[in-house]
């Protein structure tokens, strides 16, 4: 029997966890980032072509890596270069019905995140952070700047935040 090859794409992002800004690339089947990162049966992420920079420090190469494997519940937070990487818009919002669009300001504790949650329905911020097996939720037209280094800022059209993470 012939194996089955899938699709890959690749798509360039960034990667905030505590310590380091980390940018490389990761090859996504048709669910996107959100399927790769959201998967329960994988605790890890390969990025390929890797540079890492120390978040107080950012200018400053701290190392270059052909290949890194990352922990997905120490990542805070995941940058993307366009909306359409995260993946199909049924995945990444949940479901199929009307959506509503809703500001929001979220904490963790080294990241404040402002920017647009897509949600099916009347917000529940209960629904967002306890429900469901996925645990990066995206969030549109981001802005992102550091608890403790407030010069730190970056801007994103799409981010996946890491709901284990979040303090508010």
């Amino acid at each position: 029997m012939a194996k089955r090859s899938l699709t890959l794409r690749t798509i360039s992002l960034t990667v905030l966890t505590a310590s380091y800004r980390i940018c490389g690339a990761i090859e996504v089947t048709n669910t996107g980032v959100t399927g790769l990162v959201n998967d329960p049966t994988s605790k890890f992420m390969e990025l390929r072509d890797v540079t890492m920079a120390r978040i107080h420090m950012p200018e400053k190469l701290v190392r270059e890596e052909p290949l890194l494997r990352l922990v997905k519940n120490q990542m805070h937070m995941i940058c993307l270069g366009r909306r359409q990487d995260i993946g199909p818009q049924a995945l990444a919002r949940g479901g199929f019905s009307r959506i509503e669009k809703y500001d929001v300001e979220i904490t963790d504790s080294a990241y404040e995140y402002r920017g647009i949650l897509e949600w099916a329905g009347r917000f529940d911020f209960s629904t967002v952070m306890a429900e469901g097996i996925r645990n990066f939720v995206p969030v549109y037209d981001a802005r992102i700047r550091g608890v403790m280094l407030p010069n730190m800022k970056i801007k994103s059209p799409a981010i996946l935040f890491n709901r284990n993470k979040i303090d508010t």
